[in-house]
């Protein structure tokens, strides 16, 4: 039985690269909480058993001299790509790095050089940096480092800049995997931090000591190439298992190493790698360019393969099974088709009396057979470039306030797709920025689609995937140039068609029904899953004026207990004041007015549930101390909502509270294109006392 090794065995003479294939560094803070809990709890003496190490050795004759490895590997250094535990060792050196900054900035420490300077009580930081970190070339003076990326990975720059303290780098792109690298950094600075306040240097030094002398690793170093891929497929590092599109990444890499050199050429195979690296450098980059709020890796992949490929109405993982279980296969590679070739055949020269009888009969040029992969590498490379492209507009589907070049209205227009709930129309989106040049062809689709989504969904609640078959296949369809945005425009308008009445006024009775439902349970329309998005709506069209934003979407989105974003004007708690000023109504019939659309108001901020009782005239107007300060906003100085209302109302009472019900409903007809029968917009309010359940 092989015996496992700790980590000062393995960096010793050893440089380790992440390859290619790999994806960035992946671990949060469970993972990093249940390290550093594995390494503070060992207890003296014993050891800790971290798992297999899967290696593959690079041959010495496969580092170029220009390699900064070149010059280790000649003094008998060994260079190995990681297949799996780069997790794991991607830790372990910010670990030490976070171990060694630390121990600079203590006070005792001040003024003195890493040789001075001890991380175990006969370890400095030169010889701890110069074992696990890097090493510098004589004269040359430049770095290699013990463990890194290879090169063009988007997270190589930024672990040896950020991380690890290389000078320059003064622009470096950051992606959700270089955000790990930071937290993973900051969170073991902070643990050494508390554990240094506990027990001192001699803590810190226990903490390294153990990890590089008792968590033990078992090696594996993998000889055949080929089974590299295989082996990386078939393993998940420690506490998060490969996305989708990793794995796929892989697949693709393995692929071109299996291809016969008639179908392949050598330099074929270097391109071929080269463009599936540089179309998953740009996919992560565009999943992880806002890194607080990263994208999805397999939700990306799904929607590119339902514009590529086809659509599933199967939910689930359809698409990977088709992926990597029926098309980018070994067995597709090795699958030789027959391809007829036409030769010219060679025609013999022949005497003047035999040449016409030799005409006659000459043989037809020969068709030959040629044997070639099922899935040729023009496929992948097609495949690969598509994702590489899409990559961007999905990004921009999301967060267009980010995508260059995109005008303000297209901005705006995707903004409120977002806003209202996209579904499944975001692949729609994604393939009309990719494919449709006009903008104002773009715009009108997004129009379209957002109309489809409040008046089938909010307002009539459809189903949640009425229309998802069809709007999902086109996305192939306008990927190929078979259908066009405006084939889907005028498709939308037709499924339309039921909602509205033969004189082309909208059919309000699912509305009613669903909001009869809600003022039954004394909600109203506070309980409409459409109202935040329509009131920020409201709100945008009052901004139009001055520009100045007063709230955001975000704002709405918040779920702190105490976060008030809608507030009822007339209270749903009745003070004497408030009974006062409804005193005309029926106090049946109150509950109705609290929750009608017209008592609804979209704040700018949070405010404290008790003010929401208060007089109309104090919600109005600010609040002074004696001495001027303010102490309290009020509605004119809030949401441009609110200061609409401050403007508009001196009293708030029944007959100010239908005006704004009716301008509110007023409001929805224009902005998204539908007209109401007079009848309608007074039910719609519920202002009466309730009919009998429809």
């Amino acid at each position: 039985m092989i015996e496992p090794i700790p980590l000062a065995r393995l960096f010793t003479d050893r440089i380790f690269r992440i390859p290619d294939y790999q994806r960035g560094y992946a671990w949060q803070h469970g993972q990093l909480k249940a390290f550093w809990e594995d390494l503070v709890n060992l207890p003296k003496g014993r050891s800790h058993y971290t798992g297999v190490l899967t290696l593959k050795e690079i041959p010495s004759s496969a580092i170029t001299t220009t390699a900064k490895e070149h010059w280790l590997a000649a003094q008998g250094h060994r260079v190995y790509h990681v297949v799996d535990g780069q997790q794991r060792l991607t830790t372990f050196v910010v670990f030490v790095q976070a171990c060694m900054d630390y121990l600079r900035a203590l006070a005792e420490n001040a003024g003195k050089s890493d040789d001075d300077i001890f991380i175990t009580d006969s370890i400095s930081l030169e010889e701890a940096q110069t074992k696990y970190l890097f090493k510098v070339k004589p004269r040359d003076e430049f770095r290699t480092y013990k463990f890194g990326y290879t090169d063009d990975n988007p997270s190589d720059r930024f672990l040896r800049h950020r991380i690890l303290g290389e000078p320059g780098g003064a622009r470096i792109e950051e992606t959700f995997y270089t955000l790990n690298l930071r937290n993973a950094k900051d969170y073991f600075t902070g643990q050494l931090e508390a554990l240094y306040l506990l027990d001192g240097t001699v803590a810190v030094w226990g903490v390294f000591e153990k990890l590089t002398t008792k968590f033990l690793f078992n090696e594996y170093v993998i000889r055949d190439e080929f089974d590299v891929f295989v082996a990386f497929e078939t393993m998940n590092n420690r506490g998060k298992k490969l996305s989708d599109l990793e794995l796929l990444k892989n697949r693709l890499i393995y692929l071109t190493t299996i291809y016969e050199d008639h179908e392949l050429s050598e330099a074929g195979r270097d391109a071929l790698r080269r463009e599936i690296n540089d179309a998953w450098k740009e996919v992560y980059h565009q999943l992880g360019r806002n890194e607080h709020r990263p994208l999805n890796d397999d939700e990306f992949l799904r929607a590119h393969w339902t514009m590529f490929f086809k659509y599933s109405r199967k939910t689930g993982r359809d698409y990977i099974h088709f992926l990597l279980g029926e098309h980018f296969t070994p067995q597709r590679v090795h699958k030789k088709t027959e391809k007829p070739v036409l030769l010219d055949a060679p025609q013999e020269q022949l005497s003047d009396d035999e040449v016409e009888e030799e005409v006659e009969t000459a043989d037809e040029p020969e068709v030959i057979q040629q044997f070639t992969a099922e899935l040729a590498p023009r496929d992948i490379r097609e495949f690969v470039a598509s994702l590489k492209q899409s990559a961007v507009h999905w990004f921009n589907s999301w967060h267009p306030e980010m995508a260059a070049g995109m005008s303000r209205a297209e901005c705006e227009r995707i903004g409120a797709l977002n806003r209202i709930g996209i579904g499944y129309f975001r692949p729609l989106v994604m393939v009309v920025l990719k494919n449709e040049k006009d903008e104002a062809t773009r715009l009108a689709l997004y129009r379209a689609v957002e109309r489809f989504i409040f008046v089938a969904f909010r307002l009539n609640s459809a189903k949640s995937n009425f229309g998802s078959s069809e709007f999902s296949n086109v996305v192939r369809a306008i990927d190929r140039g078979e259908k066009s945005p405006k084939d889907v425009v005028a498709r939308l308008d037709v499924l339309l068609g039921y909602t509205f009445h033969e004189d082309g006024t909208f059919r309000s009775d699912d509305f009613y029904n669903l909001l009869f439902r809600r003022f039954k349970a004394g909600v109203g329309y506070y309980g409409w899953s459409g109202l935040r998005y329509f009131l920020f709506e409201y709100e945008l069209n009052l901004l139009a004026a001055s520009r100045q934003v007063k709230v955001g979407w975000s704002d709405l989105l918040k779920t702190e207990k105490d976060m008030v974003s809608v507030e009822h004007i007339y209270p749903q708690t009745e003070t004497p004041e408030w009974a006062l000023a409804f005193a005309a109504v029926d106090s049946s019939v109150r509950a109705n007015y609290q929750g009608s659309l017209g008592n609804l108001l979209l704040l700018s901020r949070s405010i404290n549930s008790s003010l929401q009782n208060i007089s109309f005239a104090e919600k109005r107007d600010p609040k002074f101390d004696p001495s001027g300060t303010k102490i309290r906003n009020g509605y004119s100085d809030g949401s441009h909502s609110e200061i609409d209302v401050a403007k508009q109302y001196s009293t708030w009472g029944p007959h100010e509270l239908r005006r704004r019900g009716s301008k509110l409903l007023g409001f929805l007809e224009t902005r998204w294109d539908l007209k109401l029968r007079n009848e309608d917009r007074e039910r719609l309010l519920f202002l009466t006392a309730l009919e009998a359940e429809p």
